[in-house]
């Protein structure tokens, strides 16, 4: 009885969660001012794909999910690399100081990200990195979480292993290279999913690094949308689905993965 009643429990919030998802892509179907009734109807009356077609061919938004693709997969490529180099080192590597600037970088966990959005324009433009992608990609680099939780789980890797492979001559590059990206190739995985989630969603940086709007990322396309077409909620939505769809599937795709490494960085010790 208790299993069964914590299943019903999961199973109304999940059903409750997913109503607006759901009413959401039924509004981007309907005909133009369907979605404005009262009360507004749930499932469209006449199924129609025009609103999808006009964000591509009149709206131009088929240009802003290629740059939030590629915003993305830069700033993903990036984390994973340079937060994979910086566990590892904190974990297995034995320099001067390490054990006190790993305490420094948690610290600056507690500064809100909003502080830091002057003084990084002010960087990139001092490098003229100001309207690029990759000064769009340039927040997530540094990601203090990324790096704590490679750091987690490098902790596990057996040190005897490292050593026989020094022992051997191999370059300290060439281990990382073939023995510990492999093995952390679990809290990478969840890594990379919650670096793509987040760039891919992410509003306020690229609103203040991107002055071209030929490279707007699709939720600061979505957002001058919403400001011109405020009464057309069918055409909102569809760029609300067209925002939502990739990062789902790609969720769906990886959730197994996800939680893995969720899960196994959570316990090392």
């Amino acid at each position: 009885m208790k299993k069964i009643l914590l299943h019903a429990a999961l199973g109304l919030i999940a059903v409750v969660s997913l109503i607006p998802l759901v009413w959401m892509v039924s509004a981007s179907l309907m005909p133009s001012g369907e979605a404005s009734e009262f009360p507004p109807p749930f499932f469209p009356s006449k199924p129609t794909f025009v609103h999808y077609g006009a964000l591509f061919s009149r709206l131009s938004l088929g240009r802003a999910a290629f740059n939030s693709f590629v915003v993305a997969v830069l700033g993903t490529a990036g984390v994973l690399l340079l937060n994979s180099m910086a566990g590892y080192a904190f974990a297995k590597l034995r320099f001067r100081g390490r054990d006190k600037l790993f305490r420094a970088l948690l610290a600056a966990l507690v500064i809100p990200a909003p502080v830091a959005i002057l003084p990084l324009f002010l960087m990139l433009r001092s490098v003229g990195l100001v309207n690029t992608y990759v000064g769009a990609a340039a927040p997530t680099l540094a990601g203090i979480i990324g790096i704590f939780l490679v750091r987690q789980f490098a902790r596990a890797i057996p040190d005897d292993l490292l050593n026989a492979a020094r022992l051997e001559g191999a370059s300290e590059f060439r281990i990382y290279r073939t023995i510990v990206l492999p093995l952390l190739s679990p809290v990478l995985a969840t890594l990379g999913i919650i670096t793509f989630l987040g760039t891919w969603n992410e509003f306020v940086w690229p609103l203040v690094v991107l002055t071209d709007e030929s490279r707007y990322t699709l939720p600061v396309a979505l957002a001058n949308l919403v400001g011109e077409h405020s009464a057309d909620i069918e055409l909102m939505m569809a760029g609300a689905v067209l925002t939502v769809l990739p990062v789902l599937v790609l969720f769906l795709l990886l959730q197994r993965q996800y939680v893995e490494g969720i899960t196994i960085g959570g316990v090392k010790e």
